[in-house]
């Protein structure tokens, strides 16, 4: 627990003092990767879930879900589950990511498929899809992010319900304005989202460990219900 608890300060100054860094630095050692998918995989989970539920995003039951830059695979499980067993597809480009979704959905009994894939290679995604960017615009390139976001945006207009996700803060976010006006302008919402939380004993152990406090979870949400509407 130490040395995960090591790995997890670590991680945790990293998102907050170099953001744009902090997805590469939390798969540079094996401490770091277990910290961040013991600690902020489940707290991305949980987040996740509630906006979906808060958004009614779940209704009606999406077709599938296509997690861009998926992780752990925890922002398309969520939705997954939250919307009764809806098939979801996670690809990133990192090799432990793509091992540790095929993990998430195994345990969590999810109906889910992860490969090795980039954004960019993407087709547009038919009707009753729902795709999910969760905590990954603001790890890409400026030039990767801006392209992500217009495809988004044209998706969306496509009848694509899209749902992306990231950190409250402003200082860590100075491109959200653009994103926000996109996703308005083909009939979508931004919201900022604070749910209290009582965390399960082993998140607590490890939110005590680096001094943090999550009595809620905080995030902000661009979401575009596509042809749901």
């Amino acid at each position: 627990m130490s040395d995960v608890a090591r790995a997890l300060r670590a991680l945790s100054s990293a998102y907050v003092e170099r953001r744009d860094a902090a997805l590469h630095s939390a798969l540079d050692s094996a401490g770091k990767r277990a910290a961040f998918a013991l600690f902020y995989s489940p707290l991305h989970f949980l987040t996740t879930y509630l906006i979906v539920r808060a958004l009614d995003a779940h209704i009606p039951r999406p077709r599938s879900i296509l997690d861009i830059g998926c992780g752990t695979g925890a922002a398309g499980a969520a939705w997954a589950i939250a919307s009764d067993g809806t098939p979801v597809v996670g690809i990133d480009r990192h090799p432990w990511a793509v091992a540790e979704a095929k993990w998430t959905y195994r345990t969590l009994g999810v109906d889910g498929r992860a490969h090795r894939s980039d954004a960019a290679r993407l087709s547009a995604p038919r009707p009753g899809t729902a795709i999910v960017a969760g905590y990954v615009l603001n790890e890409l390139p400026p030039a990767a992010r801006e392209r992500l976001q217009e495809r988004l945006g044209e998706w969306a207009e496509r009848g694509v319900r899209v749902l992306v996700v990231e950190p409250v803060a402003r200082r860590l976010t100075p491109w959200w304005p653009s994103a926000e006006a996109r996703i308005r302008s083909v009939g979508g919402r931004a919201d900022e989202w604070r749910f209290p939380v009582d965390l399960p004993p082993a998140l607590r152990l490890l939110d005590k460990a680096t001094s943090l406090n999550h009595s809620e979870l905080t995030a902000r949400s661009l979401y575009c219900p596509g042809a749901t509407s």
